[in-house]
């Protein structure tokens, strides 16, 4: 018996060597194909990458879950950086952007970065890059990073407060379905040890590009977007915890900012699809549009989570009113 428990450790070790050593492996070699497209801003000794292009008034982007800046440099910014000053951020823990300070990162802890905890070390980038009065956009997670942002602005005058703020598809508020098994066991400390390291080491190109038609479904993927993203870097382990500790630890924060949404005086322009099952339109911006006088919703019919790229004319459209109703246009 204690031959075969100690064959058994043995092999178990082994495989868990062997799964660390193809995520080094995966990770440099993503890394050196996919390399920093932007530049860095230090903010509490982490690293804040961030792409910026244009001139005029300021407009931030801020992705979702599981992309990092080639969500958004893809094509929007192009659109936008005719008429703005156009700054991406990686949020914490994606693309090339440190996790928050002070956060624990270990493979067996659970903790994620919260929106209000993302929003405040964004800010204090912009600050450093002298941003100011910025229209604050936000899709998916990004969503609800951006009202977190407003939120804090309540409480402080620093001219890094949103002019405006535009949701993409956003997170809002909170929802009653529980999030599924792969949050729960992946955010977990055993999924996150010993789960993750595993899904990563075997992720493929095709699994990947399953999970983007998911994503945009019912509209297509638009061609050379998975290589844009850079999709082999959201399942480097590190990112991938990331990622699931956020959206696993997310509800609490959300229920906390809630209570403040109507406090919200700025302008709020939201730009949802009927066909978006991600972040269900009926649980989000419908209710907030409701919720705040200062939030103008735009529903775009047929479309899923993905507005930005199923209709980015639409998307500039709605910056473009966000700006204008703030004044800056």
């Amino acid at each position: 018996m204690i031959s075969v428990l100690r064959s058994f450790i043995i092999s178990a070790a082994i495989g868990v060597a062997a799964i660390a050593a193809v995520n080094v492996y995966k990770t440099h070699q993503t890394e050196v194909a996919n390399p920093p497209v932007g530049q860095f801003v230090v903010v509490e000794g982490s690293k804040v990458h961030f792409f910026q292009k244009g001139t005029g008034p300021d407009v931030i982007l801020i992705h979702g879950a599981g992309a990092n800046i080639g969500d958004f440099s893809f094509d929007l910014l192009d659109r936008l950086a005719q008429n703005y000053r156009v700054t991406i951020f990686d949020r914490p823990g994606h693309g090339y952007t440190d996790r928050v300070p002070g956060i624990a990162t270990g493979a067996f802890t659970t903790q994620g970065d919260s929106p209000q905890a993302q929003a405040k070390m964004l800010h204090a980038a912009a600050q450093k890059l002298d941003i100011t009065q910025p229209v604050v956009v936000g899709h998916s997670y990004g969503g609800i990073v951006a009202m977190a942002w407003a939120h804090a602005d309540l409480d402080r005058d620093t001219p890094q407060n949103a002019a405006a703020v535009v949701s993409l598809a956003g997170v809002a508020l909170p929802w009653e379905k529980d999030l599924g098994a792969y949050y729960s066991i992946n955010g977990s400390a055993l999924g996150g040890a010993l789960v993750v390291p595993v899904l990563s080491a075997v992720a493929t190109d095709q699994i990947v590009s399953g999970s983007l038609e998911n994503v945009f479904a019912p509209n297509l993927v638009p061609n050379g977007y998975h290589a844009h993203l850079g999709t082999a870097l959201i399942v480097r382990p590190d990112s991938f915890r990331a990622n699931v500790r956020q959206v696993n630890t997310l509800r609490p924060h959300v229920v906390e900012l809630s209570k403040r949404f109507t406090e919200l005086s700025i302008p709020i322009e939201l730009l949802h699809g009927t066909d978006d099952t991600t972040v269900p339109l009926d649980v989000h911006a419908g209710p907030l549009a409701q919720m705040v006088e200062a939030a103008n919703l735009t529903v775009l019919e047929g479309v899923g989570h993905m507005p930005h790229h199923a209709d980015p004319h639409a998307t500039v459209m709605a910056i473009d009113r966000a700006a204008e109703r703030a004044g800056l246009r």
